[in-house]
């Protein structure tokens, strides 16, 4: 907790070091199993700075990598039995047999980790069974991948007791990547993108990853915002991508595609001469309205993204504040994801100094970012919560962190 003599006071949630979350999982994996865990790994949770609900699409976004981690401990075994706990569980074992796993079958949390393995299993690796612990600071329905950091830290774990070595290069990665978006597509059954597991096992310390999500290609970019500094705001509004309204959206965009005769929206927009034109071209051929507005949305973040990226790259934070305010909007009025929390963080913080604010990640609950001038994280936190308390609504929770390094 951090006050401001005078201010209300504001919640922040720290990073663990790498030495406490490891001794948190070895601590509750020993307690649980009777015995040392073979090792620990981690993965990061995410923010994206811009490209949402792109990912889908083909398109492109910019994440980068949390300081916040989610831990495993872990050790095979020698059947194809998955036994997990979780300290942010109930204490209970989960348990499932690999046999058992197929798409529908699996309820509760550990269909994220089971899912992995059976996903890595389904493209011809041979991954046995195992006992995991895991704990994590990655604040938990708040829109930062706390399921892909979930996915990630057992993915690499797996990785490296089936000695598959995936982990050693970024094809590798990738290979882990696409298992985890099958673990959550199909096993734990969320519609969603490629961009949450991509950003926590394919990310680079102190950069941001630019993916391009049609080929998987990524690009690193230096994340050293000079002058300005990354609040993260979690709204603690519900956040679930589970619910039907995320895999709406989703199918939606696929619809649209196929009205226009693209496998992806971003391959509309390629074959154009301009965003203009594509837009126009792809609005006249959509006559329904809501599909127009989704449609609207991905075109322009497609493009937003693009223009972020030049200006990160060219230090013009200020073009780079504006965009995440446009980006916002779009997702607000076209793709109507926002919630009356996410509105209210981004306008408190945007009031209180922030040259760029906006939510991030899924949308209908979660995180908005704001882009402040360095040293003025505080301030902004405190002029949040106030506007929070004003309306009515439970006080967020604040965190800040530099780009941060992948699954190891």
């Amino acid at each position: 907790m951090t006050t401001t003599p005078g201010s209300p006071v504001f919640t922040l949630l720290p990073a663990w070091s790498a030495h406490e979350g490891a001794e948190r999982v070895r601590t509750l994996f020993e307690a649980t199993f009777g015995a040392p865990a073979t090792g620990v790994w981690s993965a990061p949770g995410r923010v994206n700075l811009i490209g949402e609900h792109t990912d889908y699409n083909g398109g492109l976004c910019l994440p980068i990598a949390l300081e916040h981690r989610c831990y495993a401990a872990l050790s095979p075994r020698t059947d194809t039995l998955v036994r997990l706990v979780s300290a942010q569980g109930d204490g209970e074992v989960w348990e499932i047999d690999l046999a058992d796993v197929s798409p529908g079958a699996v309820t509760g949390w550990g269909a994220y980790v089971a899912g992995v393995a059976w996903a890595l299993r389904e493209a011809g690796h041979d991954v046995t069974g195992f006992e995991g612990a895991v704990d994590s600071c990655v604040p938990f329905g708040a829109g930062l991948s706390s399921s892909a950091s979930l996915e990630a830290a057992f993915a690499i774990a797996i990785d490296d007791i089936a000695g598959l070595g995936l982990g050693a290069d970024d094809a590798g990665r990738s290979t882990l990547v696409a298992a985890c978006v099958r673990a959550e597509n199909e096993i734990a059954g969320a519609a969603t993108g490629g961009m949450d597991q991509a950003a926590s096992l394919r990310a680079r310390d102190g950069y941001a990853l630019a993916l391009d999500c049609l080929d998987g290609s990524v690009h690193h970019e230096p994340f050293d915002p000079a002058g300005y500094e990354l609040l993260v705001i979690d709204t603690r509004a519900p956040h679930e991508l589970n619910d039907g309204q995320y895999a709406s959206r989703r199918a939606t965009c696929d619809a649209a595609a196929e009205v226009l005769g693209v496998a992806t929206l971003r391959e509309w927009l390629d074959a154009g001469t301009d965003l203009e034109t594509s837009l126009a071209a792809a609005l006249g051929r959509l006559v329904d309205d809501t599909t127009r507005r989704r449609v609207r949305h991905v075109l322009t973040e497609i493009d937003r993204t693009r223009a972020a990226f030049a200006a990160m790259q060219a230090g013009d934070w200020g073009t780079f504040g504006l965009l995440m305010d446009a980006s916002h909007a779009s997702l607000r009025d076209d793709y109507e994801v926002t919630v009356r929390e996410l509105d209210l963080a981004v306008e408190a913080a945007r009031t209180a100094g922030a040259i760029g604010a906006r939510m991030t990640g899924g949308g209908f609950g979660g995180s908005a970012i704001a882009l402040v001038p360095a040293g003025t994280s505080a301030a902004v936190a405190t002029a949040v919560v106030g506007a929070f308390v004003a309306a009515g609504l439970r006080e967020p929770a604040f965190l800040t962190s530099r780009a941060a390094g992948p699954a190891a």
